[in-house]
């Protein structure tokens, strides 16, 4: 796969030991998709740890990966014993959707997982605080 030829998970680690040794306030904005270790990694290690604060705007997605591809490799037993082709886009369909729901900005914000989902006019407001 490409994330192996190119050593993402090599090169994502290296975020991981410099967020380990921050001695300066972080906080974490997500505008649109955080997936996986990057998205970890990019948060400081975890979004609630030692953040000061993570936030997120209306359009954030979360996930261990894309959603779309995390239901192709968690559903694909379940999707290939389904001999209908449109039976089958009907329930993968519907088994995305409820990925994109579990991982919303407003279901993480629900469940204490960011500390808030904010209209992005007032990005400015959080980072000035921060």
């Amino acid at each position: 796969p490409e994330f192996e030829r190119t050593a993402l998970v090599k090169y994502t680690s290296k975020f991981f030991r410099a967020s380990a040794r921050l001695t300066v306030p972080h906080f974490t904005i997500v505008l649109r998709k955080a997936y996986g270790l990057g998205a970890m990694a990019m948060a400081g290690g975890a979004l609630q740890l030692e953040s000061v604060f993570s936030i997120a705007w209306p359009t954030a997605e979360f996930g261990a990966m894309g959603l779309e591809g995390a239901v192709e490799l968690g559903f694909r037993k379940e999707l290939s014993a389904i001999a209908d082709p449109k039976e089958r886009q009907a329930r993968f369909d519907d088994l995305v959707s409820q990925a994109y729901e579990r991982g919303s900005a407003f279901t993480l914000g629900n469940e204490f997982c960011i500390d808030n989902v904010i209209d992005p006019v007032e990005s400015r407001t959080w980072i000035v605080r921060a």
